[in-house]
């Protein structure tokens, strides 16, 4: 089968690789209908942050039909069109059952298997997997494939951050994961919506998704317009999409006393401060996203059309054309590339 290596930083191909088959009872395997590229990826391409081998098969975001299931799977069939996590989980152990699924004690993370492929094996397919209520149209797969990583991260930190009626939510970020935060603090009834953004284009996605302010200033200027804005006070909670020292100071700088941080940006080089967090009053909660806990409500808000939150993709390319989208979101071409199969 066809697939995406990395062999390097800036070094992307996509070449033959062994085909996808099951393992164990708990496996199964999907054809994939469409897969993307998430910027988390961008660390690795950057040289920011080292494969795990070489050359690393890449992704973690995908939607597909299943074609082959284990002996032990009874929650998925084959034909099922299916929406997973980009980690893998039980949903059983005491971890996924309190909602904490990405962290769950038997977990798989999704990028280990490699997803930008013409198919994939799923493990603990039926904790991880969840099927549509039926074949979806064409449109809806964008929308499907958000909600793999970029969407029910973006809503586990809008979750976080506590957003609801009456809430003002700032979000730092205005990648993907940002932009799907935005929706979703929309949809969780957010009555004031900040954004932080100097790219017109996501200052515009941001608006159609329920910004109602837009600030082009970072770091510390920036945390002071939010307080500017909310009377002094500061948002009553942030997310923060980013995953840089800056990014997460900014978004406790953001909040009030009292407030809530939901941090969902991968974070690199990020050393907090003691004593100056202490002062800030603050919560934090955060960390990789339990994608899982969320996966049928927002497939069947995006199965009813309520929500559309594959507008983050703004490039598509066949897989072929994978080195490209890579290239594309490295130069800040592209917020996010989905891949056709």
């Amino acid at each position: 089968m066809r697939g995406v290596m990395m062999y390097g930083p800036g070094d992307v191909r996509v070449e033959e690789r062994a085909d996808a088959t099951i393992v164990e009872p708990t496996d199964a395997v999907i054809r994939l209908a469409a897969s993307c590229i998430c910027g988390s990826d961008l660390w690795p391409y950057r040289g920011a942050e080292p494969l795990s081998v070489t050359p690393q098969p890449m992704g973690h975001e995908y939607v597909g039909v299943v074609t082959e299931i284990g002996a032990d799977v009874k929650n998925v069939k084959v034909g099922d069109f299916v929406v997973g996590s980009f980690v893998a989980s039980d949903n059983t152990c005491e971890i996924c059952e309190a909602g904490y699924q990405s962290r769950c004690i038997h977990n798989v993370m999704m990028g280990s298997v490699g997803t930008q492929a013409e198919y994939a094996r799923i493990p603990l397919a039926d904790g991880t997997l969840v099927a549509t209520p039926g074949q979806p149209d064409a449109d809806l797969l964008p929308s499907l494939l958000a909600a793999s990583d970029v969407l029910g991260t973006g809503w586990f930190g809008a979750v976080a951050a506590e957003a609801g009626p009456g809430k003002t939510i700032a979000i730092v970020g205005d990648g993907a994961v940002g932009l799907s935060a935005v929706l979703a603090a929309k949809h969780l009834g957010a009555e004031r919506i900040i954004v932080f953004s100097r790219h017109a284009d996501r200052q515009e996605l941001a608006r159609r998704f329920g910004a109602t302010d837009i600030i082009e200033e970072r770091g510390d200027d920036g945390a002071a317009k939010v307080k500017e804005l909310t009377g002094g006070y500061g948002a009553h909670g942030t997310v923060e999409a980013v995953g840089t020292q800056e990014s997460m100071w900014q978004a406790i700088h953001s909040t009030r006393a009292g407030g809530y941080v939901g941090y969902v940006g991968v974070s690199h080089g990020v050393k907090l401060d003691g004593l100056d967090l202490f002062f800030t009053g603050v919560h934090l909660h955060g960390g990789p996203a339990p994608v899982r806990r969320f996966l049928p409500e927002l497939i069947q808000l995006i199965w009813d059309r309520t929500i559309d939150p594959g507008q983050v993709f703004d490039l598509t390319l066949p897989l072929e054309g994978a080195a490209e989208g890579y290239r594309a979101m490295d130069e800040r071409r592209a917020t996010k590339v989905l891949l056709t199969l």
